[in-house]
């Protein structure tokens, strides 16, 4: 339901779609101008695929990203614009992920912050606040979180 697939779009075989998925044009010109999908791709929730590229075979595309250039084989793509952030082997499950530097830099923030909070409290004398340290990787959600 609410899947979206150009005139030009050209889709491999055991491809999967989740709903909300759009494979878009970027011209209004009578040539190709909607993405090639290999086999085998899996397209999340709310991902766009926009213009003429080529996805290959085996690619997964993350939930609600935007993916406007070429995706090669066997590849993990996420965010807006899609980036690649793994590259997989479908003979052993073999993940190969590959370094995230907007991610080293929120962490490496985020460690800053709580460096200089310890020397304001510090310095005024107060006592310290138990905050957790951020750790190197995502954190889930806990029910704490929501209340």
């Amino acid at each position: 339901m609410g899947v979206v697939i150009g005139e030009t779009a050209e889709i491999g075989d055991d491809c999967h779609f989740y709903q909300g998925v759009t494979l878009g044009g970027s011209s209004t010109k009578r040539t190709k101008r909607h993405p090639t999908l290999g086999n085998n791709v899996v397209v999340g929730a709310g991902a766009n695929l926009i213009g003429a590229i080529n996805v290959g075979n085996n690619v997964r595309i993350g939930a609600g990203s935007v993916v406007v250039t070429n995706v090669p084989d066997n590849a993990t793509v996420i965010g807006v614009p899609g980036h690649i952030v793994a590259y997989h082997d479908p003979g052993d499950d073999t993940v190969l992920k590959l370094p995230d530097p907007e991610w080293d830099t929120i962490q490496r923030l985020e460690q800053r912050l709580h460096e200089l909070e310890e020397r304001i409290a510090q310095m005024e004398g107060e006592p310290q606040k138990k905050r957790a340290r951020p750790s190197s990787s995502p954190r889930r959600a806990t029910k704490e979180d929501a209340g």
